[in-house]
Formats: C-alpha cells, sequence, structure tokens
C-alpha cells in the first residue's frame, strides 16, 4: 500500500459510488463488532458537509464520502444495515484510528507526509483542488480578478492566506466561523467568492437551497488527494479498500456518485487518480 509521488498538470476528480451492495466482496471482516444485532463496522465521517459527508435532520447520511464508505463496506462483506458511522472531526481523525473507535475514514482526508507518519492511506479515491465559488452570473473568471474583491472562507483555514499571498494580494479576507455562513454571505452579496476545496464547495452548492445560484470557477489553486485512512500498519484492510475503490471506478459506480453529489455546481470531473499515485 505504498504511494508514489508523481507530479501532472491536470489530473482527475473521481467520482464515487452510490450505494454498495455485498456482493463480490470476498469474506467479512469481522473485527469491528457491537451488541445485539451481529457483526457491524464502525467507519469515520464528518457529518457536517453537504454533498460529502452530511448527517441528515432525520438521521439519514449523505454525501459522496458516504457513498464511497458503504460501497468499501459492502466490498468487504457489511450490508447497509451493518455500517454505523462514527462523526470524526479534522483533528480526531488520526487519534480515532490509533483508539481502534472506527475501522476506517473517509472525511474528505488529504493524503499528507505528516498524517502518513501516522496512519495508513488507501487510495486515492479523489482529487479535489483548491477552488472559488461565485455567484452564476460573476465576473470573476481568474484568481487576479479577487483583487479589491471580498473573499471568504472559515476562521483558522490557510485557503483565503493563500489565495492573498500568492495570486491576490489585495483580496479582502473575511473570516467566518464555517462555510455555512460563507455561502450565506456570498448569496446575499456580502461576499463576492468563497474559497476551500472544490469538493466542499460544489457539495453546499448542490443544496436544493442553492441550486442554480453558483458556480465554480474551475481555478486549480492545489491538489488534495483525498485518501482512506486506516490504521498504521494495516496493510491487508489498505489493499482491501484499494481492490474495492478499483472496483467502484470500473463499474462506472463512482462517475454516478460524482454527478449525484455534486451536479448542480457544475463540478468537471477527470479521469480518476490511479491507486496508490499522488498529484503533486
Amino acid at each position: 500500500m505504498k504511494l508514489r509521488k508523481v507530479t501532472a498538470a491536470s489530473a482527475v476528480v473521481l467520482g464515487i459510488a452510490l450505494t454498495a451492495t455485498a456482493c463480490g466482496g470476498g469474506n467479512k471482516d469481522n473485527s469491528s463488532s457491537s451488541s445485539g444485532g451481529g457483526n457491524k463496522i464502525k467507519i469515520g465521517i464528518k457529518y457536517d458537509q453537504p454533498g460529502l459527508g452530511l448527517k441528515e435532520p432525520n438521521g439519514d447520511f449523505s454525501g459522496f464520502d458516504v457513498d464511497v464508505a458503504t460501497y468499501i463496506a459492502g466490498q468487504l462483506g457489511y450490508k447497509p444495515d451493518q455500517i454505523q458511522f462514527v462523526e470524526t472531526k479534522s483533528a480526531d481523525r488520526e487519534n480515532a484510528l490509533a483508539r481502534g473507535d472506527v475501522k476506517f475514514i473517509v472525511a474528505t482526508y488529504s493524503i499528507t507526509p505528516k498524517r502518513q507518519a501516522k496512519v495508513d492511506f488507501a487510495g486515492p479515491y479523489l482529487l479535489a483542488h483548491q477552488d472559488l465559488l461565485i455567484k452564476k452570473d460573476s465576473d470573476i473568471s481568474k484568481g487576479t480578478d479577487l483583487n479589491g474583491k471580498k473573499l471568504c472562507s472559515v476562521t483558522g483555514s490557510t485557503s483565503a492566506q493563500n489565495v492573498q499571498q500568492k495570486i491576490a494580494p489585495k483580496a479582502q479576507l473575511k473570516e467566518y466561523s464555517g462555510y455555512s455562513e460563507c455561502i450565506a454571505g456570498l448569496q446575499s452579496g456580502a461576499v463576492d467568492a468563497v474559497t476551500t476545496d472544490d469538493s466542499i464547495l460544489a457539495g453546499f452548492a448542490a443544496q436544493d437551497k442553492y441550486k442554480g445560484q453558483f458556480k465554480l470557477a474551475g481555478l486549480k489553486l492545489s491538489n488534495e488527494n483525498y485518501g482512506v485512512g486506516v490504521k498504521k500498519g494495516d496493510t491487508e484492510l489498505g489493499n482491501k479498500i484499494n481492490k474495492a475503490i478499483e472496483q467502484m471506478e470500473s463499474s462506472g459506480a463512482w462517475e454516478a456518485a460524482v454527478k449525484k453529489n455534486f451536479g448542480p455546481a457544475n463540478y468537471q470531473n477527470e479521469p480518476a487518480p490511479k491507486i496508490g499515485q499522488i498529484v503533486q
């Protein structure tokens, strides 16, 4: 499960799975279980990212990462009702794996050398890029157009600072507590653009209340290789997950999942990245 680094000017977005079935999944991994109801598997996801990992008001889960996780679990031999989704916030992902709170994590988890020192990764299953979300009729078409404009990101994020330092030094930074506030500000005109990973932006824009109002600028300001996190040293599980991702891609399931979860924001998916290759 060693990851190979590659460079590429343009590489990929991928799509991933709708819903998994247990067929073709091989032997069930029985190492995750809970009392009552037989074997279960605990999978870490985000609860607050529309289009990626979202806990709905009725308790259901939706999003691209949820579809990926469900497909992988199906290939491992688990039916949807045997999956227990556990919220894993960004700051606690490594600890959750080390403690055994979850079997694996699918939560916009970018593969980085620092994280690879603590956990192993399968994938990548998606190559995202830092981008801008703008109004449908916006005249912003390139990074330098942000000079003099109001640019929003969440407090503590480096995305807006990266734009101001490297692309548009005269951009006016607006930091809100969450992306929901940024998107609402874009809708009201309080800000001119929102920046973070394009997958996250597309997920918010795909919500029913925003459909048709926004678009992605299509700027690839960074490469974010999303991987599936597993406990350090669990090579066997990592290899099984890689095979599940390859099956998802070859079957067309991930392509359908991209369109389902991100399509309304004009998310342009490219050919999927190869397993084990990291785009710098």
